[in-house]
């Protein structure tokens, strides 16, 4: 009877602690740690995964028609040989994927992926965002890169917010300090990830640096960003992208992008699910100048803007001359190529000299942070240029 008793004692003691907890969170700020532990550990996991659109909730990002694409007469003829094949399992991938002059060439599924799976891009959903603003400025809603945030975003009518434009937020060196880490509980990122608003969040922050003289990289300029296509166009970003890309591009699958609970609100800086084939057709895109089948979705102009060098330094000094419009830049034995990057090694990859695409989905990169060019990307480029040349 005795040690029942404390047992009653101590589980009533533990929930008395555990709604203490809770209610120190929510006075705190700090209500989002709920959603991630719930989110992490009590399913066996240490972070976000490439499959974590079940945990919250989405907007569909419809397709219209869809398009197959045409398959190369060598596809999946030509594959990478044993060694090559390590390599890439070695980094826990789950869909490699290679065209060639606009044809399917090559294409693998690992760890019951498949052609069809809907996985996270994290960061490379960034690029999708500037490639919505210039569909904005191509349909003249924006009036161009240089016009200020403020005349969309009232919160930014003060101060050095009031100097800010929208390519300051393009090339991310608005001046503000949101805060990029993903290890830190307590700082924005995790708080954009899991809470569950972020209009307030993102617009609240102050600047730090003066608008245009520093680079930093952080996703809440890409937030800012899907703010202004919002009151720009009128339209959710998952809307406006639908009908401006997805469907333009032949989509086969309809798309989700997850959404804050209480603002429902794109979480545009990452959390676009789709497939390897899909997003293949934004690699063509890039490819052909931001033209599809002919016909421009941005304007070549913004295209040729998209993929200029920043030529700003870091916060050490560091001049970042391969970075444009939320895309990254980088050179492999002489050939440039351009492409979208996320933390766990999703890349979405346009190499012009080879008229070729890569698109590489999984659960796993070059862990070293600040890097030009993640190790594991020159690998598969490796493999690319033997299939292709």
């Amino acid at each position: 009877m005795k040690f029942i008793r404390f047992i009653l004692r101590f589980l009533v003691s533990l929930l008395i602690a555990i709604f203490l907890v809770v209610i120190g969170l929510y006075i705190s700020g700090n209500a989002h740690l709920i959603k991630a532990v719930k989110s992490t550990y009590l399913v066996g996991e240490t972070g976000p995964t490439i499959d974590d659109f079940p945990k919250f909730q989405n907007r569909t990002v419809k397709t219209n028609q869809p398009l197959a694409w045409k398959k190369s007469a060598l596809y999946n003829s030509i594959k990478p040989n044993s060694k090559q094949q390590a390599e890439i399992d070695s980094w826990e991938t789950a869909a490699f994927l290679i065209l060639k002059n606009g044809e399917l060439l090559y294409e693998n599924y690992a760890d019951g992926y498949s052609k069809s799976s809907l996985t996270n891009t994290f960061s490379v959903a960034k690029s999708f965002v500037s490639l919505a603003v210039g569909a904005a400025i191509k349909e003249g809603k924006i009036k161009s890169v240089k016009q200020k945030v403020s005349d969309f975003l009232p919160e930014f009518k003060v101060g050095k917010k009031n100097e800010i434009t929208i390519e300051d937020l393009l090339t991310m060196s608005s001046g503000i300090d949101f805060g990029e880490s993903y290890g830190n509980p307590f700082g924005f990122m995790a708080k954009a990830y899991y809470g569950k608003e972020i209009y307030d969040l993102s617009v609240q922050k102050e600047v730090k640096y003066a608008p245009h003289e520093v680079w930093k990289y952080q996703g809440g300029n890409t937030l800012l960003l899907s703010f202004i296509i919002k009151k720009a166009t009128g339209e959710s970003l998952s809307d406006y992208f639908s009908k401006h890309f997805w469907q333009e591009l032949g989509a086969s699958e309809n798309a989700l992008w997850s959404i804050s609970e209480s603002d429902s609100l794109e979480r545009s800086y990452c959390c676009f699910y789709s497939n390897a084939r899909d997003f293949a057709r934004i690699g063509q895109l890039m490819l052909d100048s931001g033209a599809w089948n002919g016909k421009q979705l941005i304007s070549k102009e913004y295209f040729i803007k998209s993929f200029r060098p920043v030529n700003i330094n870091d916060e050490n000094g560091k001049l970042i001359d391969y970075y444009g419009y939320q895309w990254w830049l980088g050179k492999y034995e002489g050939d440039s190529f351009y492409y979208a990057r996320g933390i766990l090694g999703q890349y979405i990859v346009a190499i012009p000299a080879w008229n070729a695409v890569l698109v590489r989905l999984g659960h796993k990169r070059d862990p070293v942070k600040d890097v030009e060019v993640p190790t594991d990307l020159y690998s598969y480029l490796e493999i690319v240029k033997d299939l292709v040349k």
